[in-house]
């Protein structure tokens, strides 16, 4: 039998450990000291391709020179009063910077004397726009040259021209203004492709009265739609726009207009990384009509819709939160004579699908009067077709329906009465349940004492036992109909199981 033959000692001097280690190294196959002096290189790591910003030099030279700074000067009636209404009339109160000026000439008037019912306050401001047309067509903001006696355009090669207001429209925050002027630089309003979050955008205005300043950023949503605003479809953006952006262009990265830079939210009346413009396909549809007509019609349905969330989509039996959920109608108006339902949800409207509530609003909003809607909606657990008739939104509001209502027990965690002729003097009904304490699952979703509870799901309710008894039907979720301070909302309610008995 052959020997196993065992390697040698790497070094005859090293002492007994070393050697018995050098030996089991060598043993097991190992790499020793003098078989390793040259080191095997690491695999490689893969490529990673390197992905470049865009190139924005190009578009902002090309595009600078339609985009124009805009000044007014005018005049602004103010009341006196503190409790006065928005000059327009439209019932308002006006805006902040109303309110503050109406509370200094209040203060000014207990201190120096009456002062007369109406001042004229001067009017200065600054803003942007884009021309769009060749012959002197410039589109902004309908608040850039709100209350103005002159409007006044820069273009980039410093020429001045007094320039026409030929129409606003306050709903959507768009103007169109005319110089006399010819062969302008102009811009591309055609999008060649659907606008996506995360993708760059540039916008060029006049912040702080900085002329032709380019910005930049990418796309944060495509259609945020902002409280107290339901016609416009936004874009916000985190591209840095500061008072003398308003107007002026949102561009996409193929040299596109695809909005107007007009609002941005802010805690300290600067930029902080939200903005929002208006979309190009809304901008242009009123723009035609003012070229048209020199003013803008807008349409109405006579319904106030609410957003679908999860527990809302249980109560009515929804497979997902979806659609525009009706929380209020006004008798005679479009919807009512439709036969639409507070309680129905929208799904959709000409086609397009409804997934959210504001969906709905802008495409109400940009209909014109006596334009068809044909909608699919949900009612019980079904689709049902109906088509609605646009009316013209400048006719004056009909009453809005008041209809009979009742909800409550112990699953709910509502306490219920029967109202009392003052409360329905207030409220303008007869029927409806007041609720006088909340606690338990109406407590944990917001429902308040005071509130009248209208309907459960899509029920009107007539006395306290219906609602018990649809109550104790409920699946794991209902939705309260309640009215707060005159207005209409949902209020979705996950229940505690039933005991078993």
């Amino acid at each position: 039998m052959q020997k196993p033959q065992y390697p040698k000692p790497p070094h005859p001097t090293l002492p007994f450990k070393a050697l018995a280690l050098a030996w089991m190294v060598a043993a097991a196959g190992l790499p020793t000291p003098s078989s390793a002096q040259t080191p095997v290189a690491p695999p490689a790591a893969p490529a990673v391709a390197a992905i470049a910003l865009p190139d924005m030099t190009s578009i902002a030279a090309k595009l600078s020179p339609s985009v124009v700074n805009i000044s007014v000067q005018g005049v602004r009636k103010v009341s006196t009063s503190a409790q006065a209404t928005n000059p327009d009339g439209d019932g308002t109160k006006g805006s902040a910077e109303e309110l503050a000026t109406r509370e200094y000439l209040r203060k000014f008037q207990q201190r120096f004397g009456e002062l007369p019912p109406q001042l004229n306050m001067p009017v200065r401001g600054e803003g942007s726009g884009f021309i769009v047309r060749a012959d002197g067509i410039i589109m902004t903001n309908a608040h850039v040259v709100a209350d103005a006696d002159e409007v006044v355009v820069k273009l980039t090669d410093r020429r001045e021209f007094v320039a026409k207001v030929l129409g606003t429209d306050k709903r959507t925050d768009i103007a169109v203004l005319k110089i006399e002027a010819r062969d302008l630089p102009t811009v591309s309003l055609t999008a060649s492709k659907p606008l996506r979050v995360g993708e760059w955008v540039m916008a060029i205005g006049s912040p702080f009265g900085f002329e032709s300043t380019v910005t930049a950023g990418v796309v944060s949503a495509t259609r945020r739609s902002l409280p107290g605003d339901g016609t416009v479809p936004f874009i916000q953006t985190d591209a840095a726009v500061n008072p003398g952006n308003s107007g002026g262009p949102l561009i996409n990265m193929l040299g596109e207009v695809i909005g107007i830079n007009s609002q941005i939210f802010s805690l300290s009346g600067g930029y902080q990384g939200v903005s929002f413009a208006i979309p190009m396909d809304v901008a242009v549809h009123i723009e035609q009509q003012i070229l048209a007509t020199g003013k803008v019609r807008h349409a109405k349905m006579g319904l106030a819709v609410q957003e679908v969330d999860q527990l809302l989509a249980e109560s009515f039996g929804l497979p997902k939160p979806t659609g525009a959920l009706v929380s209020d109608l006004v008798k005679g108006g479009a919807a009512d004579k439709a036969g639409m339902d507070i309680g129905d949800v929208v799904l959709a409207a000409n086609g397009q699908v409804v997934d959210q509530a504001g969906v709905f609003s802008i495409v109400v909003g940009l209909a014109q009067p006596g334009d068809k809607l044909n909608l699919t909606v949900w009612r019980r657990g079904k689709e049902l077709p109906m088509q609605v008739t646009m009316e013209d939104a400048t006719e004056t509001l009909a009453k809005k329906v008041v209809d009979t209502v009742g909800t409550s027990v112990n699953r709910l965690g509502v306490a219920l009465r029967l109202q009392k002729p003052e409360e329905q003097r207030a409220s303008g009904s007869t029927a409806g349940l007041f609720i006088d304490k909340v606690s338990g699952a109406a407590e944990r979703a917001g429902v308040q004492a005071g509130d009248m509870l209208l309907a459960i799901n899509q029920e009107p309710m007539q006395s306290v036992e219906q609602a018990r008894t649809l109550a104790d039907r409920a699946g794991k979720s209902v939705a309260l109909l309640l009215m707060r301070d005159g207005e209409r909302i949902y209020v979705p309610l996950r229940l505690a199981a039933l005991p078993t008995i």
